[in-house]
């Protein structure tokens, strides 16, 4: 994946924020536990709700335009104990995952 390309939601496709769910996430983070199970942001199509975890939630709000790849990684790396590899390795495979789905589009 070209870490220079920027992407966008796809216009008028439905989602929100779950904002006790990401509260209670963080929590779990902030503790050394697991949260990756927790959903976090809700995206709707035709009908079928996803949830994205805490990390697919915050990739999913950067989706915006103003940041590509790298800047994605980047702005997401103090708010994760992570690795930049792992976090970059992550971030490139979740956004190729919402490419697919075509949920994301280069802008």
């Amino acid at each position: 994946m070209d870490v220079t390309v920027r992407y966008r939601r796809r216009p008028g496709l439905p989602w929100r924020e779950e904002p006790e769910a990401a509260r209670e996430a963080l929590a779990e983070l902030e503790a050394g536990r697991d949260a990756s199970g927790e959903g976090t942001l809700l995206v709707v199509e035709r009908g079928r709700i996803t949830e994205l975890n805490i990390l697919g939630g915050e990739i999913w709000k950067l989706c915006d335009g103003s940041l590509d790849v790298a800047g994605i990684v980047e702005a997401l790396l103090p708010r994760f104990e992570v690795g930049r590899e792992e976090l970059s390795a992550d971030v490139r495979e979740f956004l190729a995952d919402l490419l697919a789905r075509g949920w994301v589009v280069p802008s």
